[in-house]
């Protein structure tokens, strides 16, 4: 599956202004232009002059902004066995879920619902699959909204982190340093919160390639807007993610799957990795 980018050049302007809470005089004045150009490049008018000087006050990459603006980049596609994307409508956008499985003993896990659990349900059951164990990343509605079928009102054992609780899930602390192991897969949760306030990543270690399911915390280009700490949601990517090994693949729950690889080399909010 081939998705499009979740986030459009001027959505990165939008969450980085918002997240160093800076308004269009604030950045025009800093950037040497006028208000109205910044109000036109977040309307989506591509000024590829204007864009290199917008993006150091955001403290963005500028070739990454310009080049996502001219639609010049897209991830690579992922083709993983054991790995499988599911994309489900909510409202006006789309949700990912995944679903990692050992092909030796049929066990799989799966990491949020998105908005509709049906596809994966299905998708178990034409494989042979066993669902052993759900993984939500963060509670937000459109994660969790089908947990209740999917884990057959309770029957699945599902965990959150503690610091977002919901019905029919079992918290954990990662005090207590926790991991999960299901058949040759191993699973080791990470905080990167900030987007939500208890965000995690889960690093799923097993298959060919190791894979991060991030939630919200990043997307390709782009990353989940860190609503609850923008500066969080920075830091705790750039040390539970940007840390794992380039061909780490990270599965977002929106847009496409990428690497960590790409990411440090096209993703805009982290200029510190481009060379």
């Amino acid at each position: 599956m081939s998705l499009p980018l979740e986030d459009l050049f001027n959505d990165v302007i939008g969450k980085s202004m918002r997240g160093h809470s800076l308004s269009e005089v604030e950045v025009a004045a800093k950037a040497g232009v006028s208000a109205e150009t910044i109000a036109a490049a977040k309307g989506g008018e591509v000024d590829d002059a204007v864009l290199a000087k917008i993006a150091p006050v955001l403290g963005l990459d500028a070739a990454s902004l310009i080049t996502m603006a001219r639609n010049g980049w897209m991830p690579d596609v992922v083709n993983l066995p054991g790995l499988a994307q599911f994309n489900t409508t909510y409202h006006d956008m789309t949700v990912n879920a995944y679903l990692v499985w050992d092909e030796q003993t049929k066990n799989a896990i799966a990491f949020d619902t998105g908005a509709d659990a049906q596809p994966m349900i299905d998708f178990i059951q034409q494989n042979g699959l066993k669902l052993s164990q759900i993984y939500i990343t963060h509670t937000h509605p459109d994660h969790i909204l089908d947990l209740a079928k999917l884990s057959g009102e309770g029957a699945v054992p599902t965990f959150v982190h503690a610091k977002e609780s919901c019905a029919g899930a079992k918290t954990f602390s990662l005090e207590e340093k926790p991991s999960w192991k299901v058949g040759g897969l191993q699973i080791e949760p990470r905080s990167t919160w900030g987007h939500s306030k208890g965000g995690i990543t889960y690093v799923v270690s097993g298959l060919a390639k190791t894979v991060a399911i991030v939630g919200d915390a990043l997307f390709s280009s782009s990353m989940g807007g860190g609503m609850v700490s923008f500066a969080e949601a920075l830091a705790t990517n750039r040390k539970e993610i940007f840390s794992l090994a380039d061909e780490t693949v990270i599965c977002p729950g929106h847009g496409p799957l990428t690497t960590v690889g790409e990411e440090k080399a096209h993703n805009p909010f982290y200029p510190e990795f481009k060379a």
